[in-house]
C-alpha cells in the first residue's frame, strides 16, 4: 500500500505513475502485436474488419474502466481518511453495482449487435468477420469488469505494481493465445477474440487471489455487503457513472467518426486503424497521469491536504508536456516506419494517410495533456458535472465533423477533427478548475 498524502509529491507521483505507465504500455503493446498478427496471418480484410469494430470495443472497455476507476476514487478517499471499514464497503458496492451494469451491457450488446454494426457502416464484405470478432469480445465483458474492479481497488490503496505484474503475464499469455488460435488452430479473428477474453479471465482470477492473500483490509465478509447506506450507493454510482460516461462520450464521438471513416474504403480504414494504434502509444502518458491524479487527489482530499493537490496537478501537466514534445518528434521522424511496424503493409496510400494523421494531430497533444490531467483531477476532487460537459463537447464535435468535414474533405476531415474538439472541450475545464472552492481552501488536516 502507498500513502500519497505524505512525502515529496514529485517522487510520489512518479513512483505511482511508473507502474501504471508500464501497465498501459503492455496493454498497448499487446494491441499492436494483435493488430500485426491479424494483418500478417489473416490479411488486410481481417485487419479492416477488426479495425472497423475497434471503436465499439473501445467504447465498452472505456466505459468499464471509467466505471471502476470512479468507484475506486471513493475507495481512495476512504483510504486517505484511514477508514478501513468504509474501504471494504466501497469494494463490496463496486462488485454489486459493477456486475449488474456489466450483465446489462452484455445482454444489450449481444441482442443489438447487428443494428450496431449497421450503424457503424461496416462494409458488407467485412460484416461477417467483424460480427464474429466483436460478439466474443462483448460476451467477455464480465471478465473485463472483474479485472478492472480488482486492479482499480489496488491502485486506490496505492498498489500499482501488482496490477502491472499480473497484466504482464496476461499480455504474454494473450500473445501466445493469438498465435495458438490463429496460426495453429486456424480459428481466424474468432481466435484472436477468444485469446483476449481468456487473458482477461486469468488476469482477474490472479488479481483476486493476490488481493485476498496480501491485503487483510480488502478481505470481504458477509457484513460488508449488509447495511449499505443509500448515500454511499448514490456516491459510488455518481462517481462511477460519471467517469464511465465521460469515457463513453469520448468513445461515442469516435464511434460516430468511425461510421464516416468506414465509408472511405478499406485502405483508409487500415490507415486510420494504424494511426489510432500509434496515437494510443503517444497518448499513453496522458492516461497514466490522469489515473494518477484521480487517486492522488482523492487520497489527499480525504486527508484534507489541499496544497499538495495543487502542486500535484501542476507537476503532472509539466511531465506530460515533456512527453508531448517527444511524441511530436517521433511523428515527424519515424512515423512511416511505425505505421509499417503496426500493419506490416507497404501500401503507400495507407502509410501516407496514417503518417499525415500523426504529424498533424501530435502538434496539439499539449492541449490533450491538460484535458486528461484536469478532468481526472476534478473527478478525484468530487466534481462530476464539468468533466461530463467537456466530454459531451468532444462527442458532439466529432459527430458534427463526421457529417460535415469528412464528406467534404475525406480523410483530411478526420485528421483535423480531434484538434478542433480539443480546443473546444478544454475551455470549461480550465474555467472550472480555477473556480473550484476546494482548491481555494487551505490545508484542513
Amino acid at each position: 500500500m502507498k500513502d500519497l498524502t505524505k512525502g515529496k509529491p514529485s517522487k510520489l507521483i512518479l513512483a505511482f505513475a511508473l507502474p501504471i505507465f508500464l501497465g498501459n504500455l503492455l496493454q498497448l503493446t499487446y494491441s499492436l502485436v494483435d493488430t500485426r498478427i491479424v494483418g500478417s496471418f489473416l490479411g488486410d480484410d481481417a485487419l479492416a474488419a477488426v479495425g472497423a469494430t475497434t471503436t465499439l470495443s473501445n467504447l465498452i472497455v472505456g466505459f468499464l474502466m471509467g466505471l471502476c476507476g470512479g468507484f475506486a476514487i471513493i475507495s481512495s478517499q476512504c483510504f486517505g481518511a484511514k477508514d478501513d471499514k468504509g474501504l471494504r464497503k466501497t469494494f463490496a458496492v463496486s462488485l454489486i453495482l459493477g456486475v449488474v451494469i456489466a450483465v446489462v451491457l452484455t445482454v444489450a450488446g449481444l441482442v443489438f449487435l447487428n443494428p450496431i454494426l449497421r450503424f457503424l457502416n461496416v462494409p458488407d464484405g467485412l460484416m461477417g468477420i467483424a460480427y464474429e470478432y466483436i460478439f466474443i469480445i462483448i460476451a467477455g465483458i464480465l471478465a473485463t469488469l472483474f479485472y478492472n474492479i480488482f486492479s482499480s481497488i489496488l491502485r486506490a490503496i496505492g498498489d500499482t505494481v501488482t496490477p502491472l505484474i499480473i497484466l504482464a503475464v496476461s499480455v504474454v499469455l494473450n500473445i501466445i493465445g493469438d498465435l495458438f488460435f490463429i496460426v495453429v488452430l486456424k480459428a481466424g479473428v474468432q481466435g484472436a477474440a477468444v485469446a483476449t477474453v481468456l487473458a482477461q479471465v486469468i488476469a482477474a482470477v490472479a488479481c483476486y487471489i493476490y488481493m485476498m492473500k496480501r491485503y487483510e483490509v480488502l478481505q470481504l465478509h458477509k457484513e460488508d455487503f449488509q447495511g449499505l447506506s443509500s448515500d454511499m450507493i448514490r456516491q459510488m454510482l455518481s462517481s462511477g457513472l460519471s467517469m464511465g460516461f465521460m469515457n463513453s462520450l469520448v468513445n461515442i464521438g469516435s464511434l460516430t467518426l468511425q461510421t464516416a471513416i468506414n465509408e472511405l474504403g478499406e485502405d483508409i480504414i487500415v490507415a486510420h486503424t494504424a494511426a489510432r494504434k500509434i496515437s494510443e502509444v503517444f497518448m499513453i502518458m496522458f492516461a497514466v497521469f490522469g489515473q494518477t491524479m484521480a487517486t492522488y487527489c482523492g487520497q489527499n482530499l480525504g486527508a484534507g491536504k489541499i496544497d499538495r493537490i495543487k502542486k500535484g496537478i501542476m507537476l503532472a501537466i509539466f511531465y506530460t508536456c515533456i512527453w508531448c514534445t517527444m511524441a511530436t518528434i517521433a511523428s515527424y521522424t519515424i512515423g512511416d516506419w511505425l505505421v509499417y511496424l503496426v500493419t506490416g503493409t507497404k501500401n503507400e496510400t495507407v502509410i501516407l494517410n496514417a503518417t499525415n494523421y500523426l504529424k498533424f494531430d501530435s502538434l496539439f497533444y499539449y492541449v490533450t495533456a491538460v484535458i486528461c490531467i484536469v478532468r481526472n483531477a476534478m473527478q478525484g476532487l468530487g466534481e462530476r458535472i464539468v468533466p461530463l460537459i467537456s466530454s459531451s463537447l468532444e462527442m458532439v464535435g466529432k459527430m458534427v465533423i463526421a457529417v460535415t468535414l469528412v464528406p467534404w474533405w475525406g480523410y483530411t476531415g478526420v485528421i483535423v477533427a480531434e484538434p478542433i474538439v480539443w480546443f473546444v472541450m478544454v475551455i470549461p475545464l480550465l474555467v472550472k478548475i480555477f473556480r473550484m472552492p476546494v482548491l481555494k481552501k487551505e490545508n484542513i488536516s
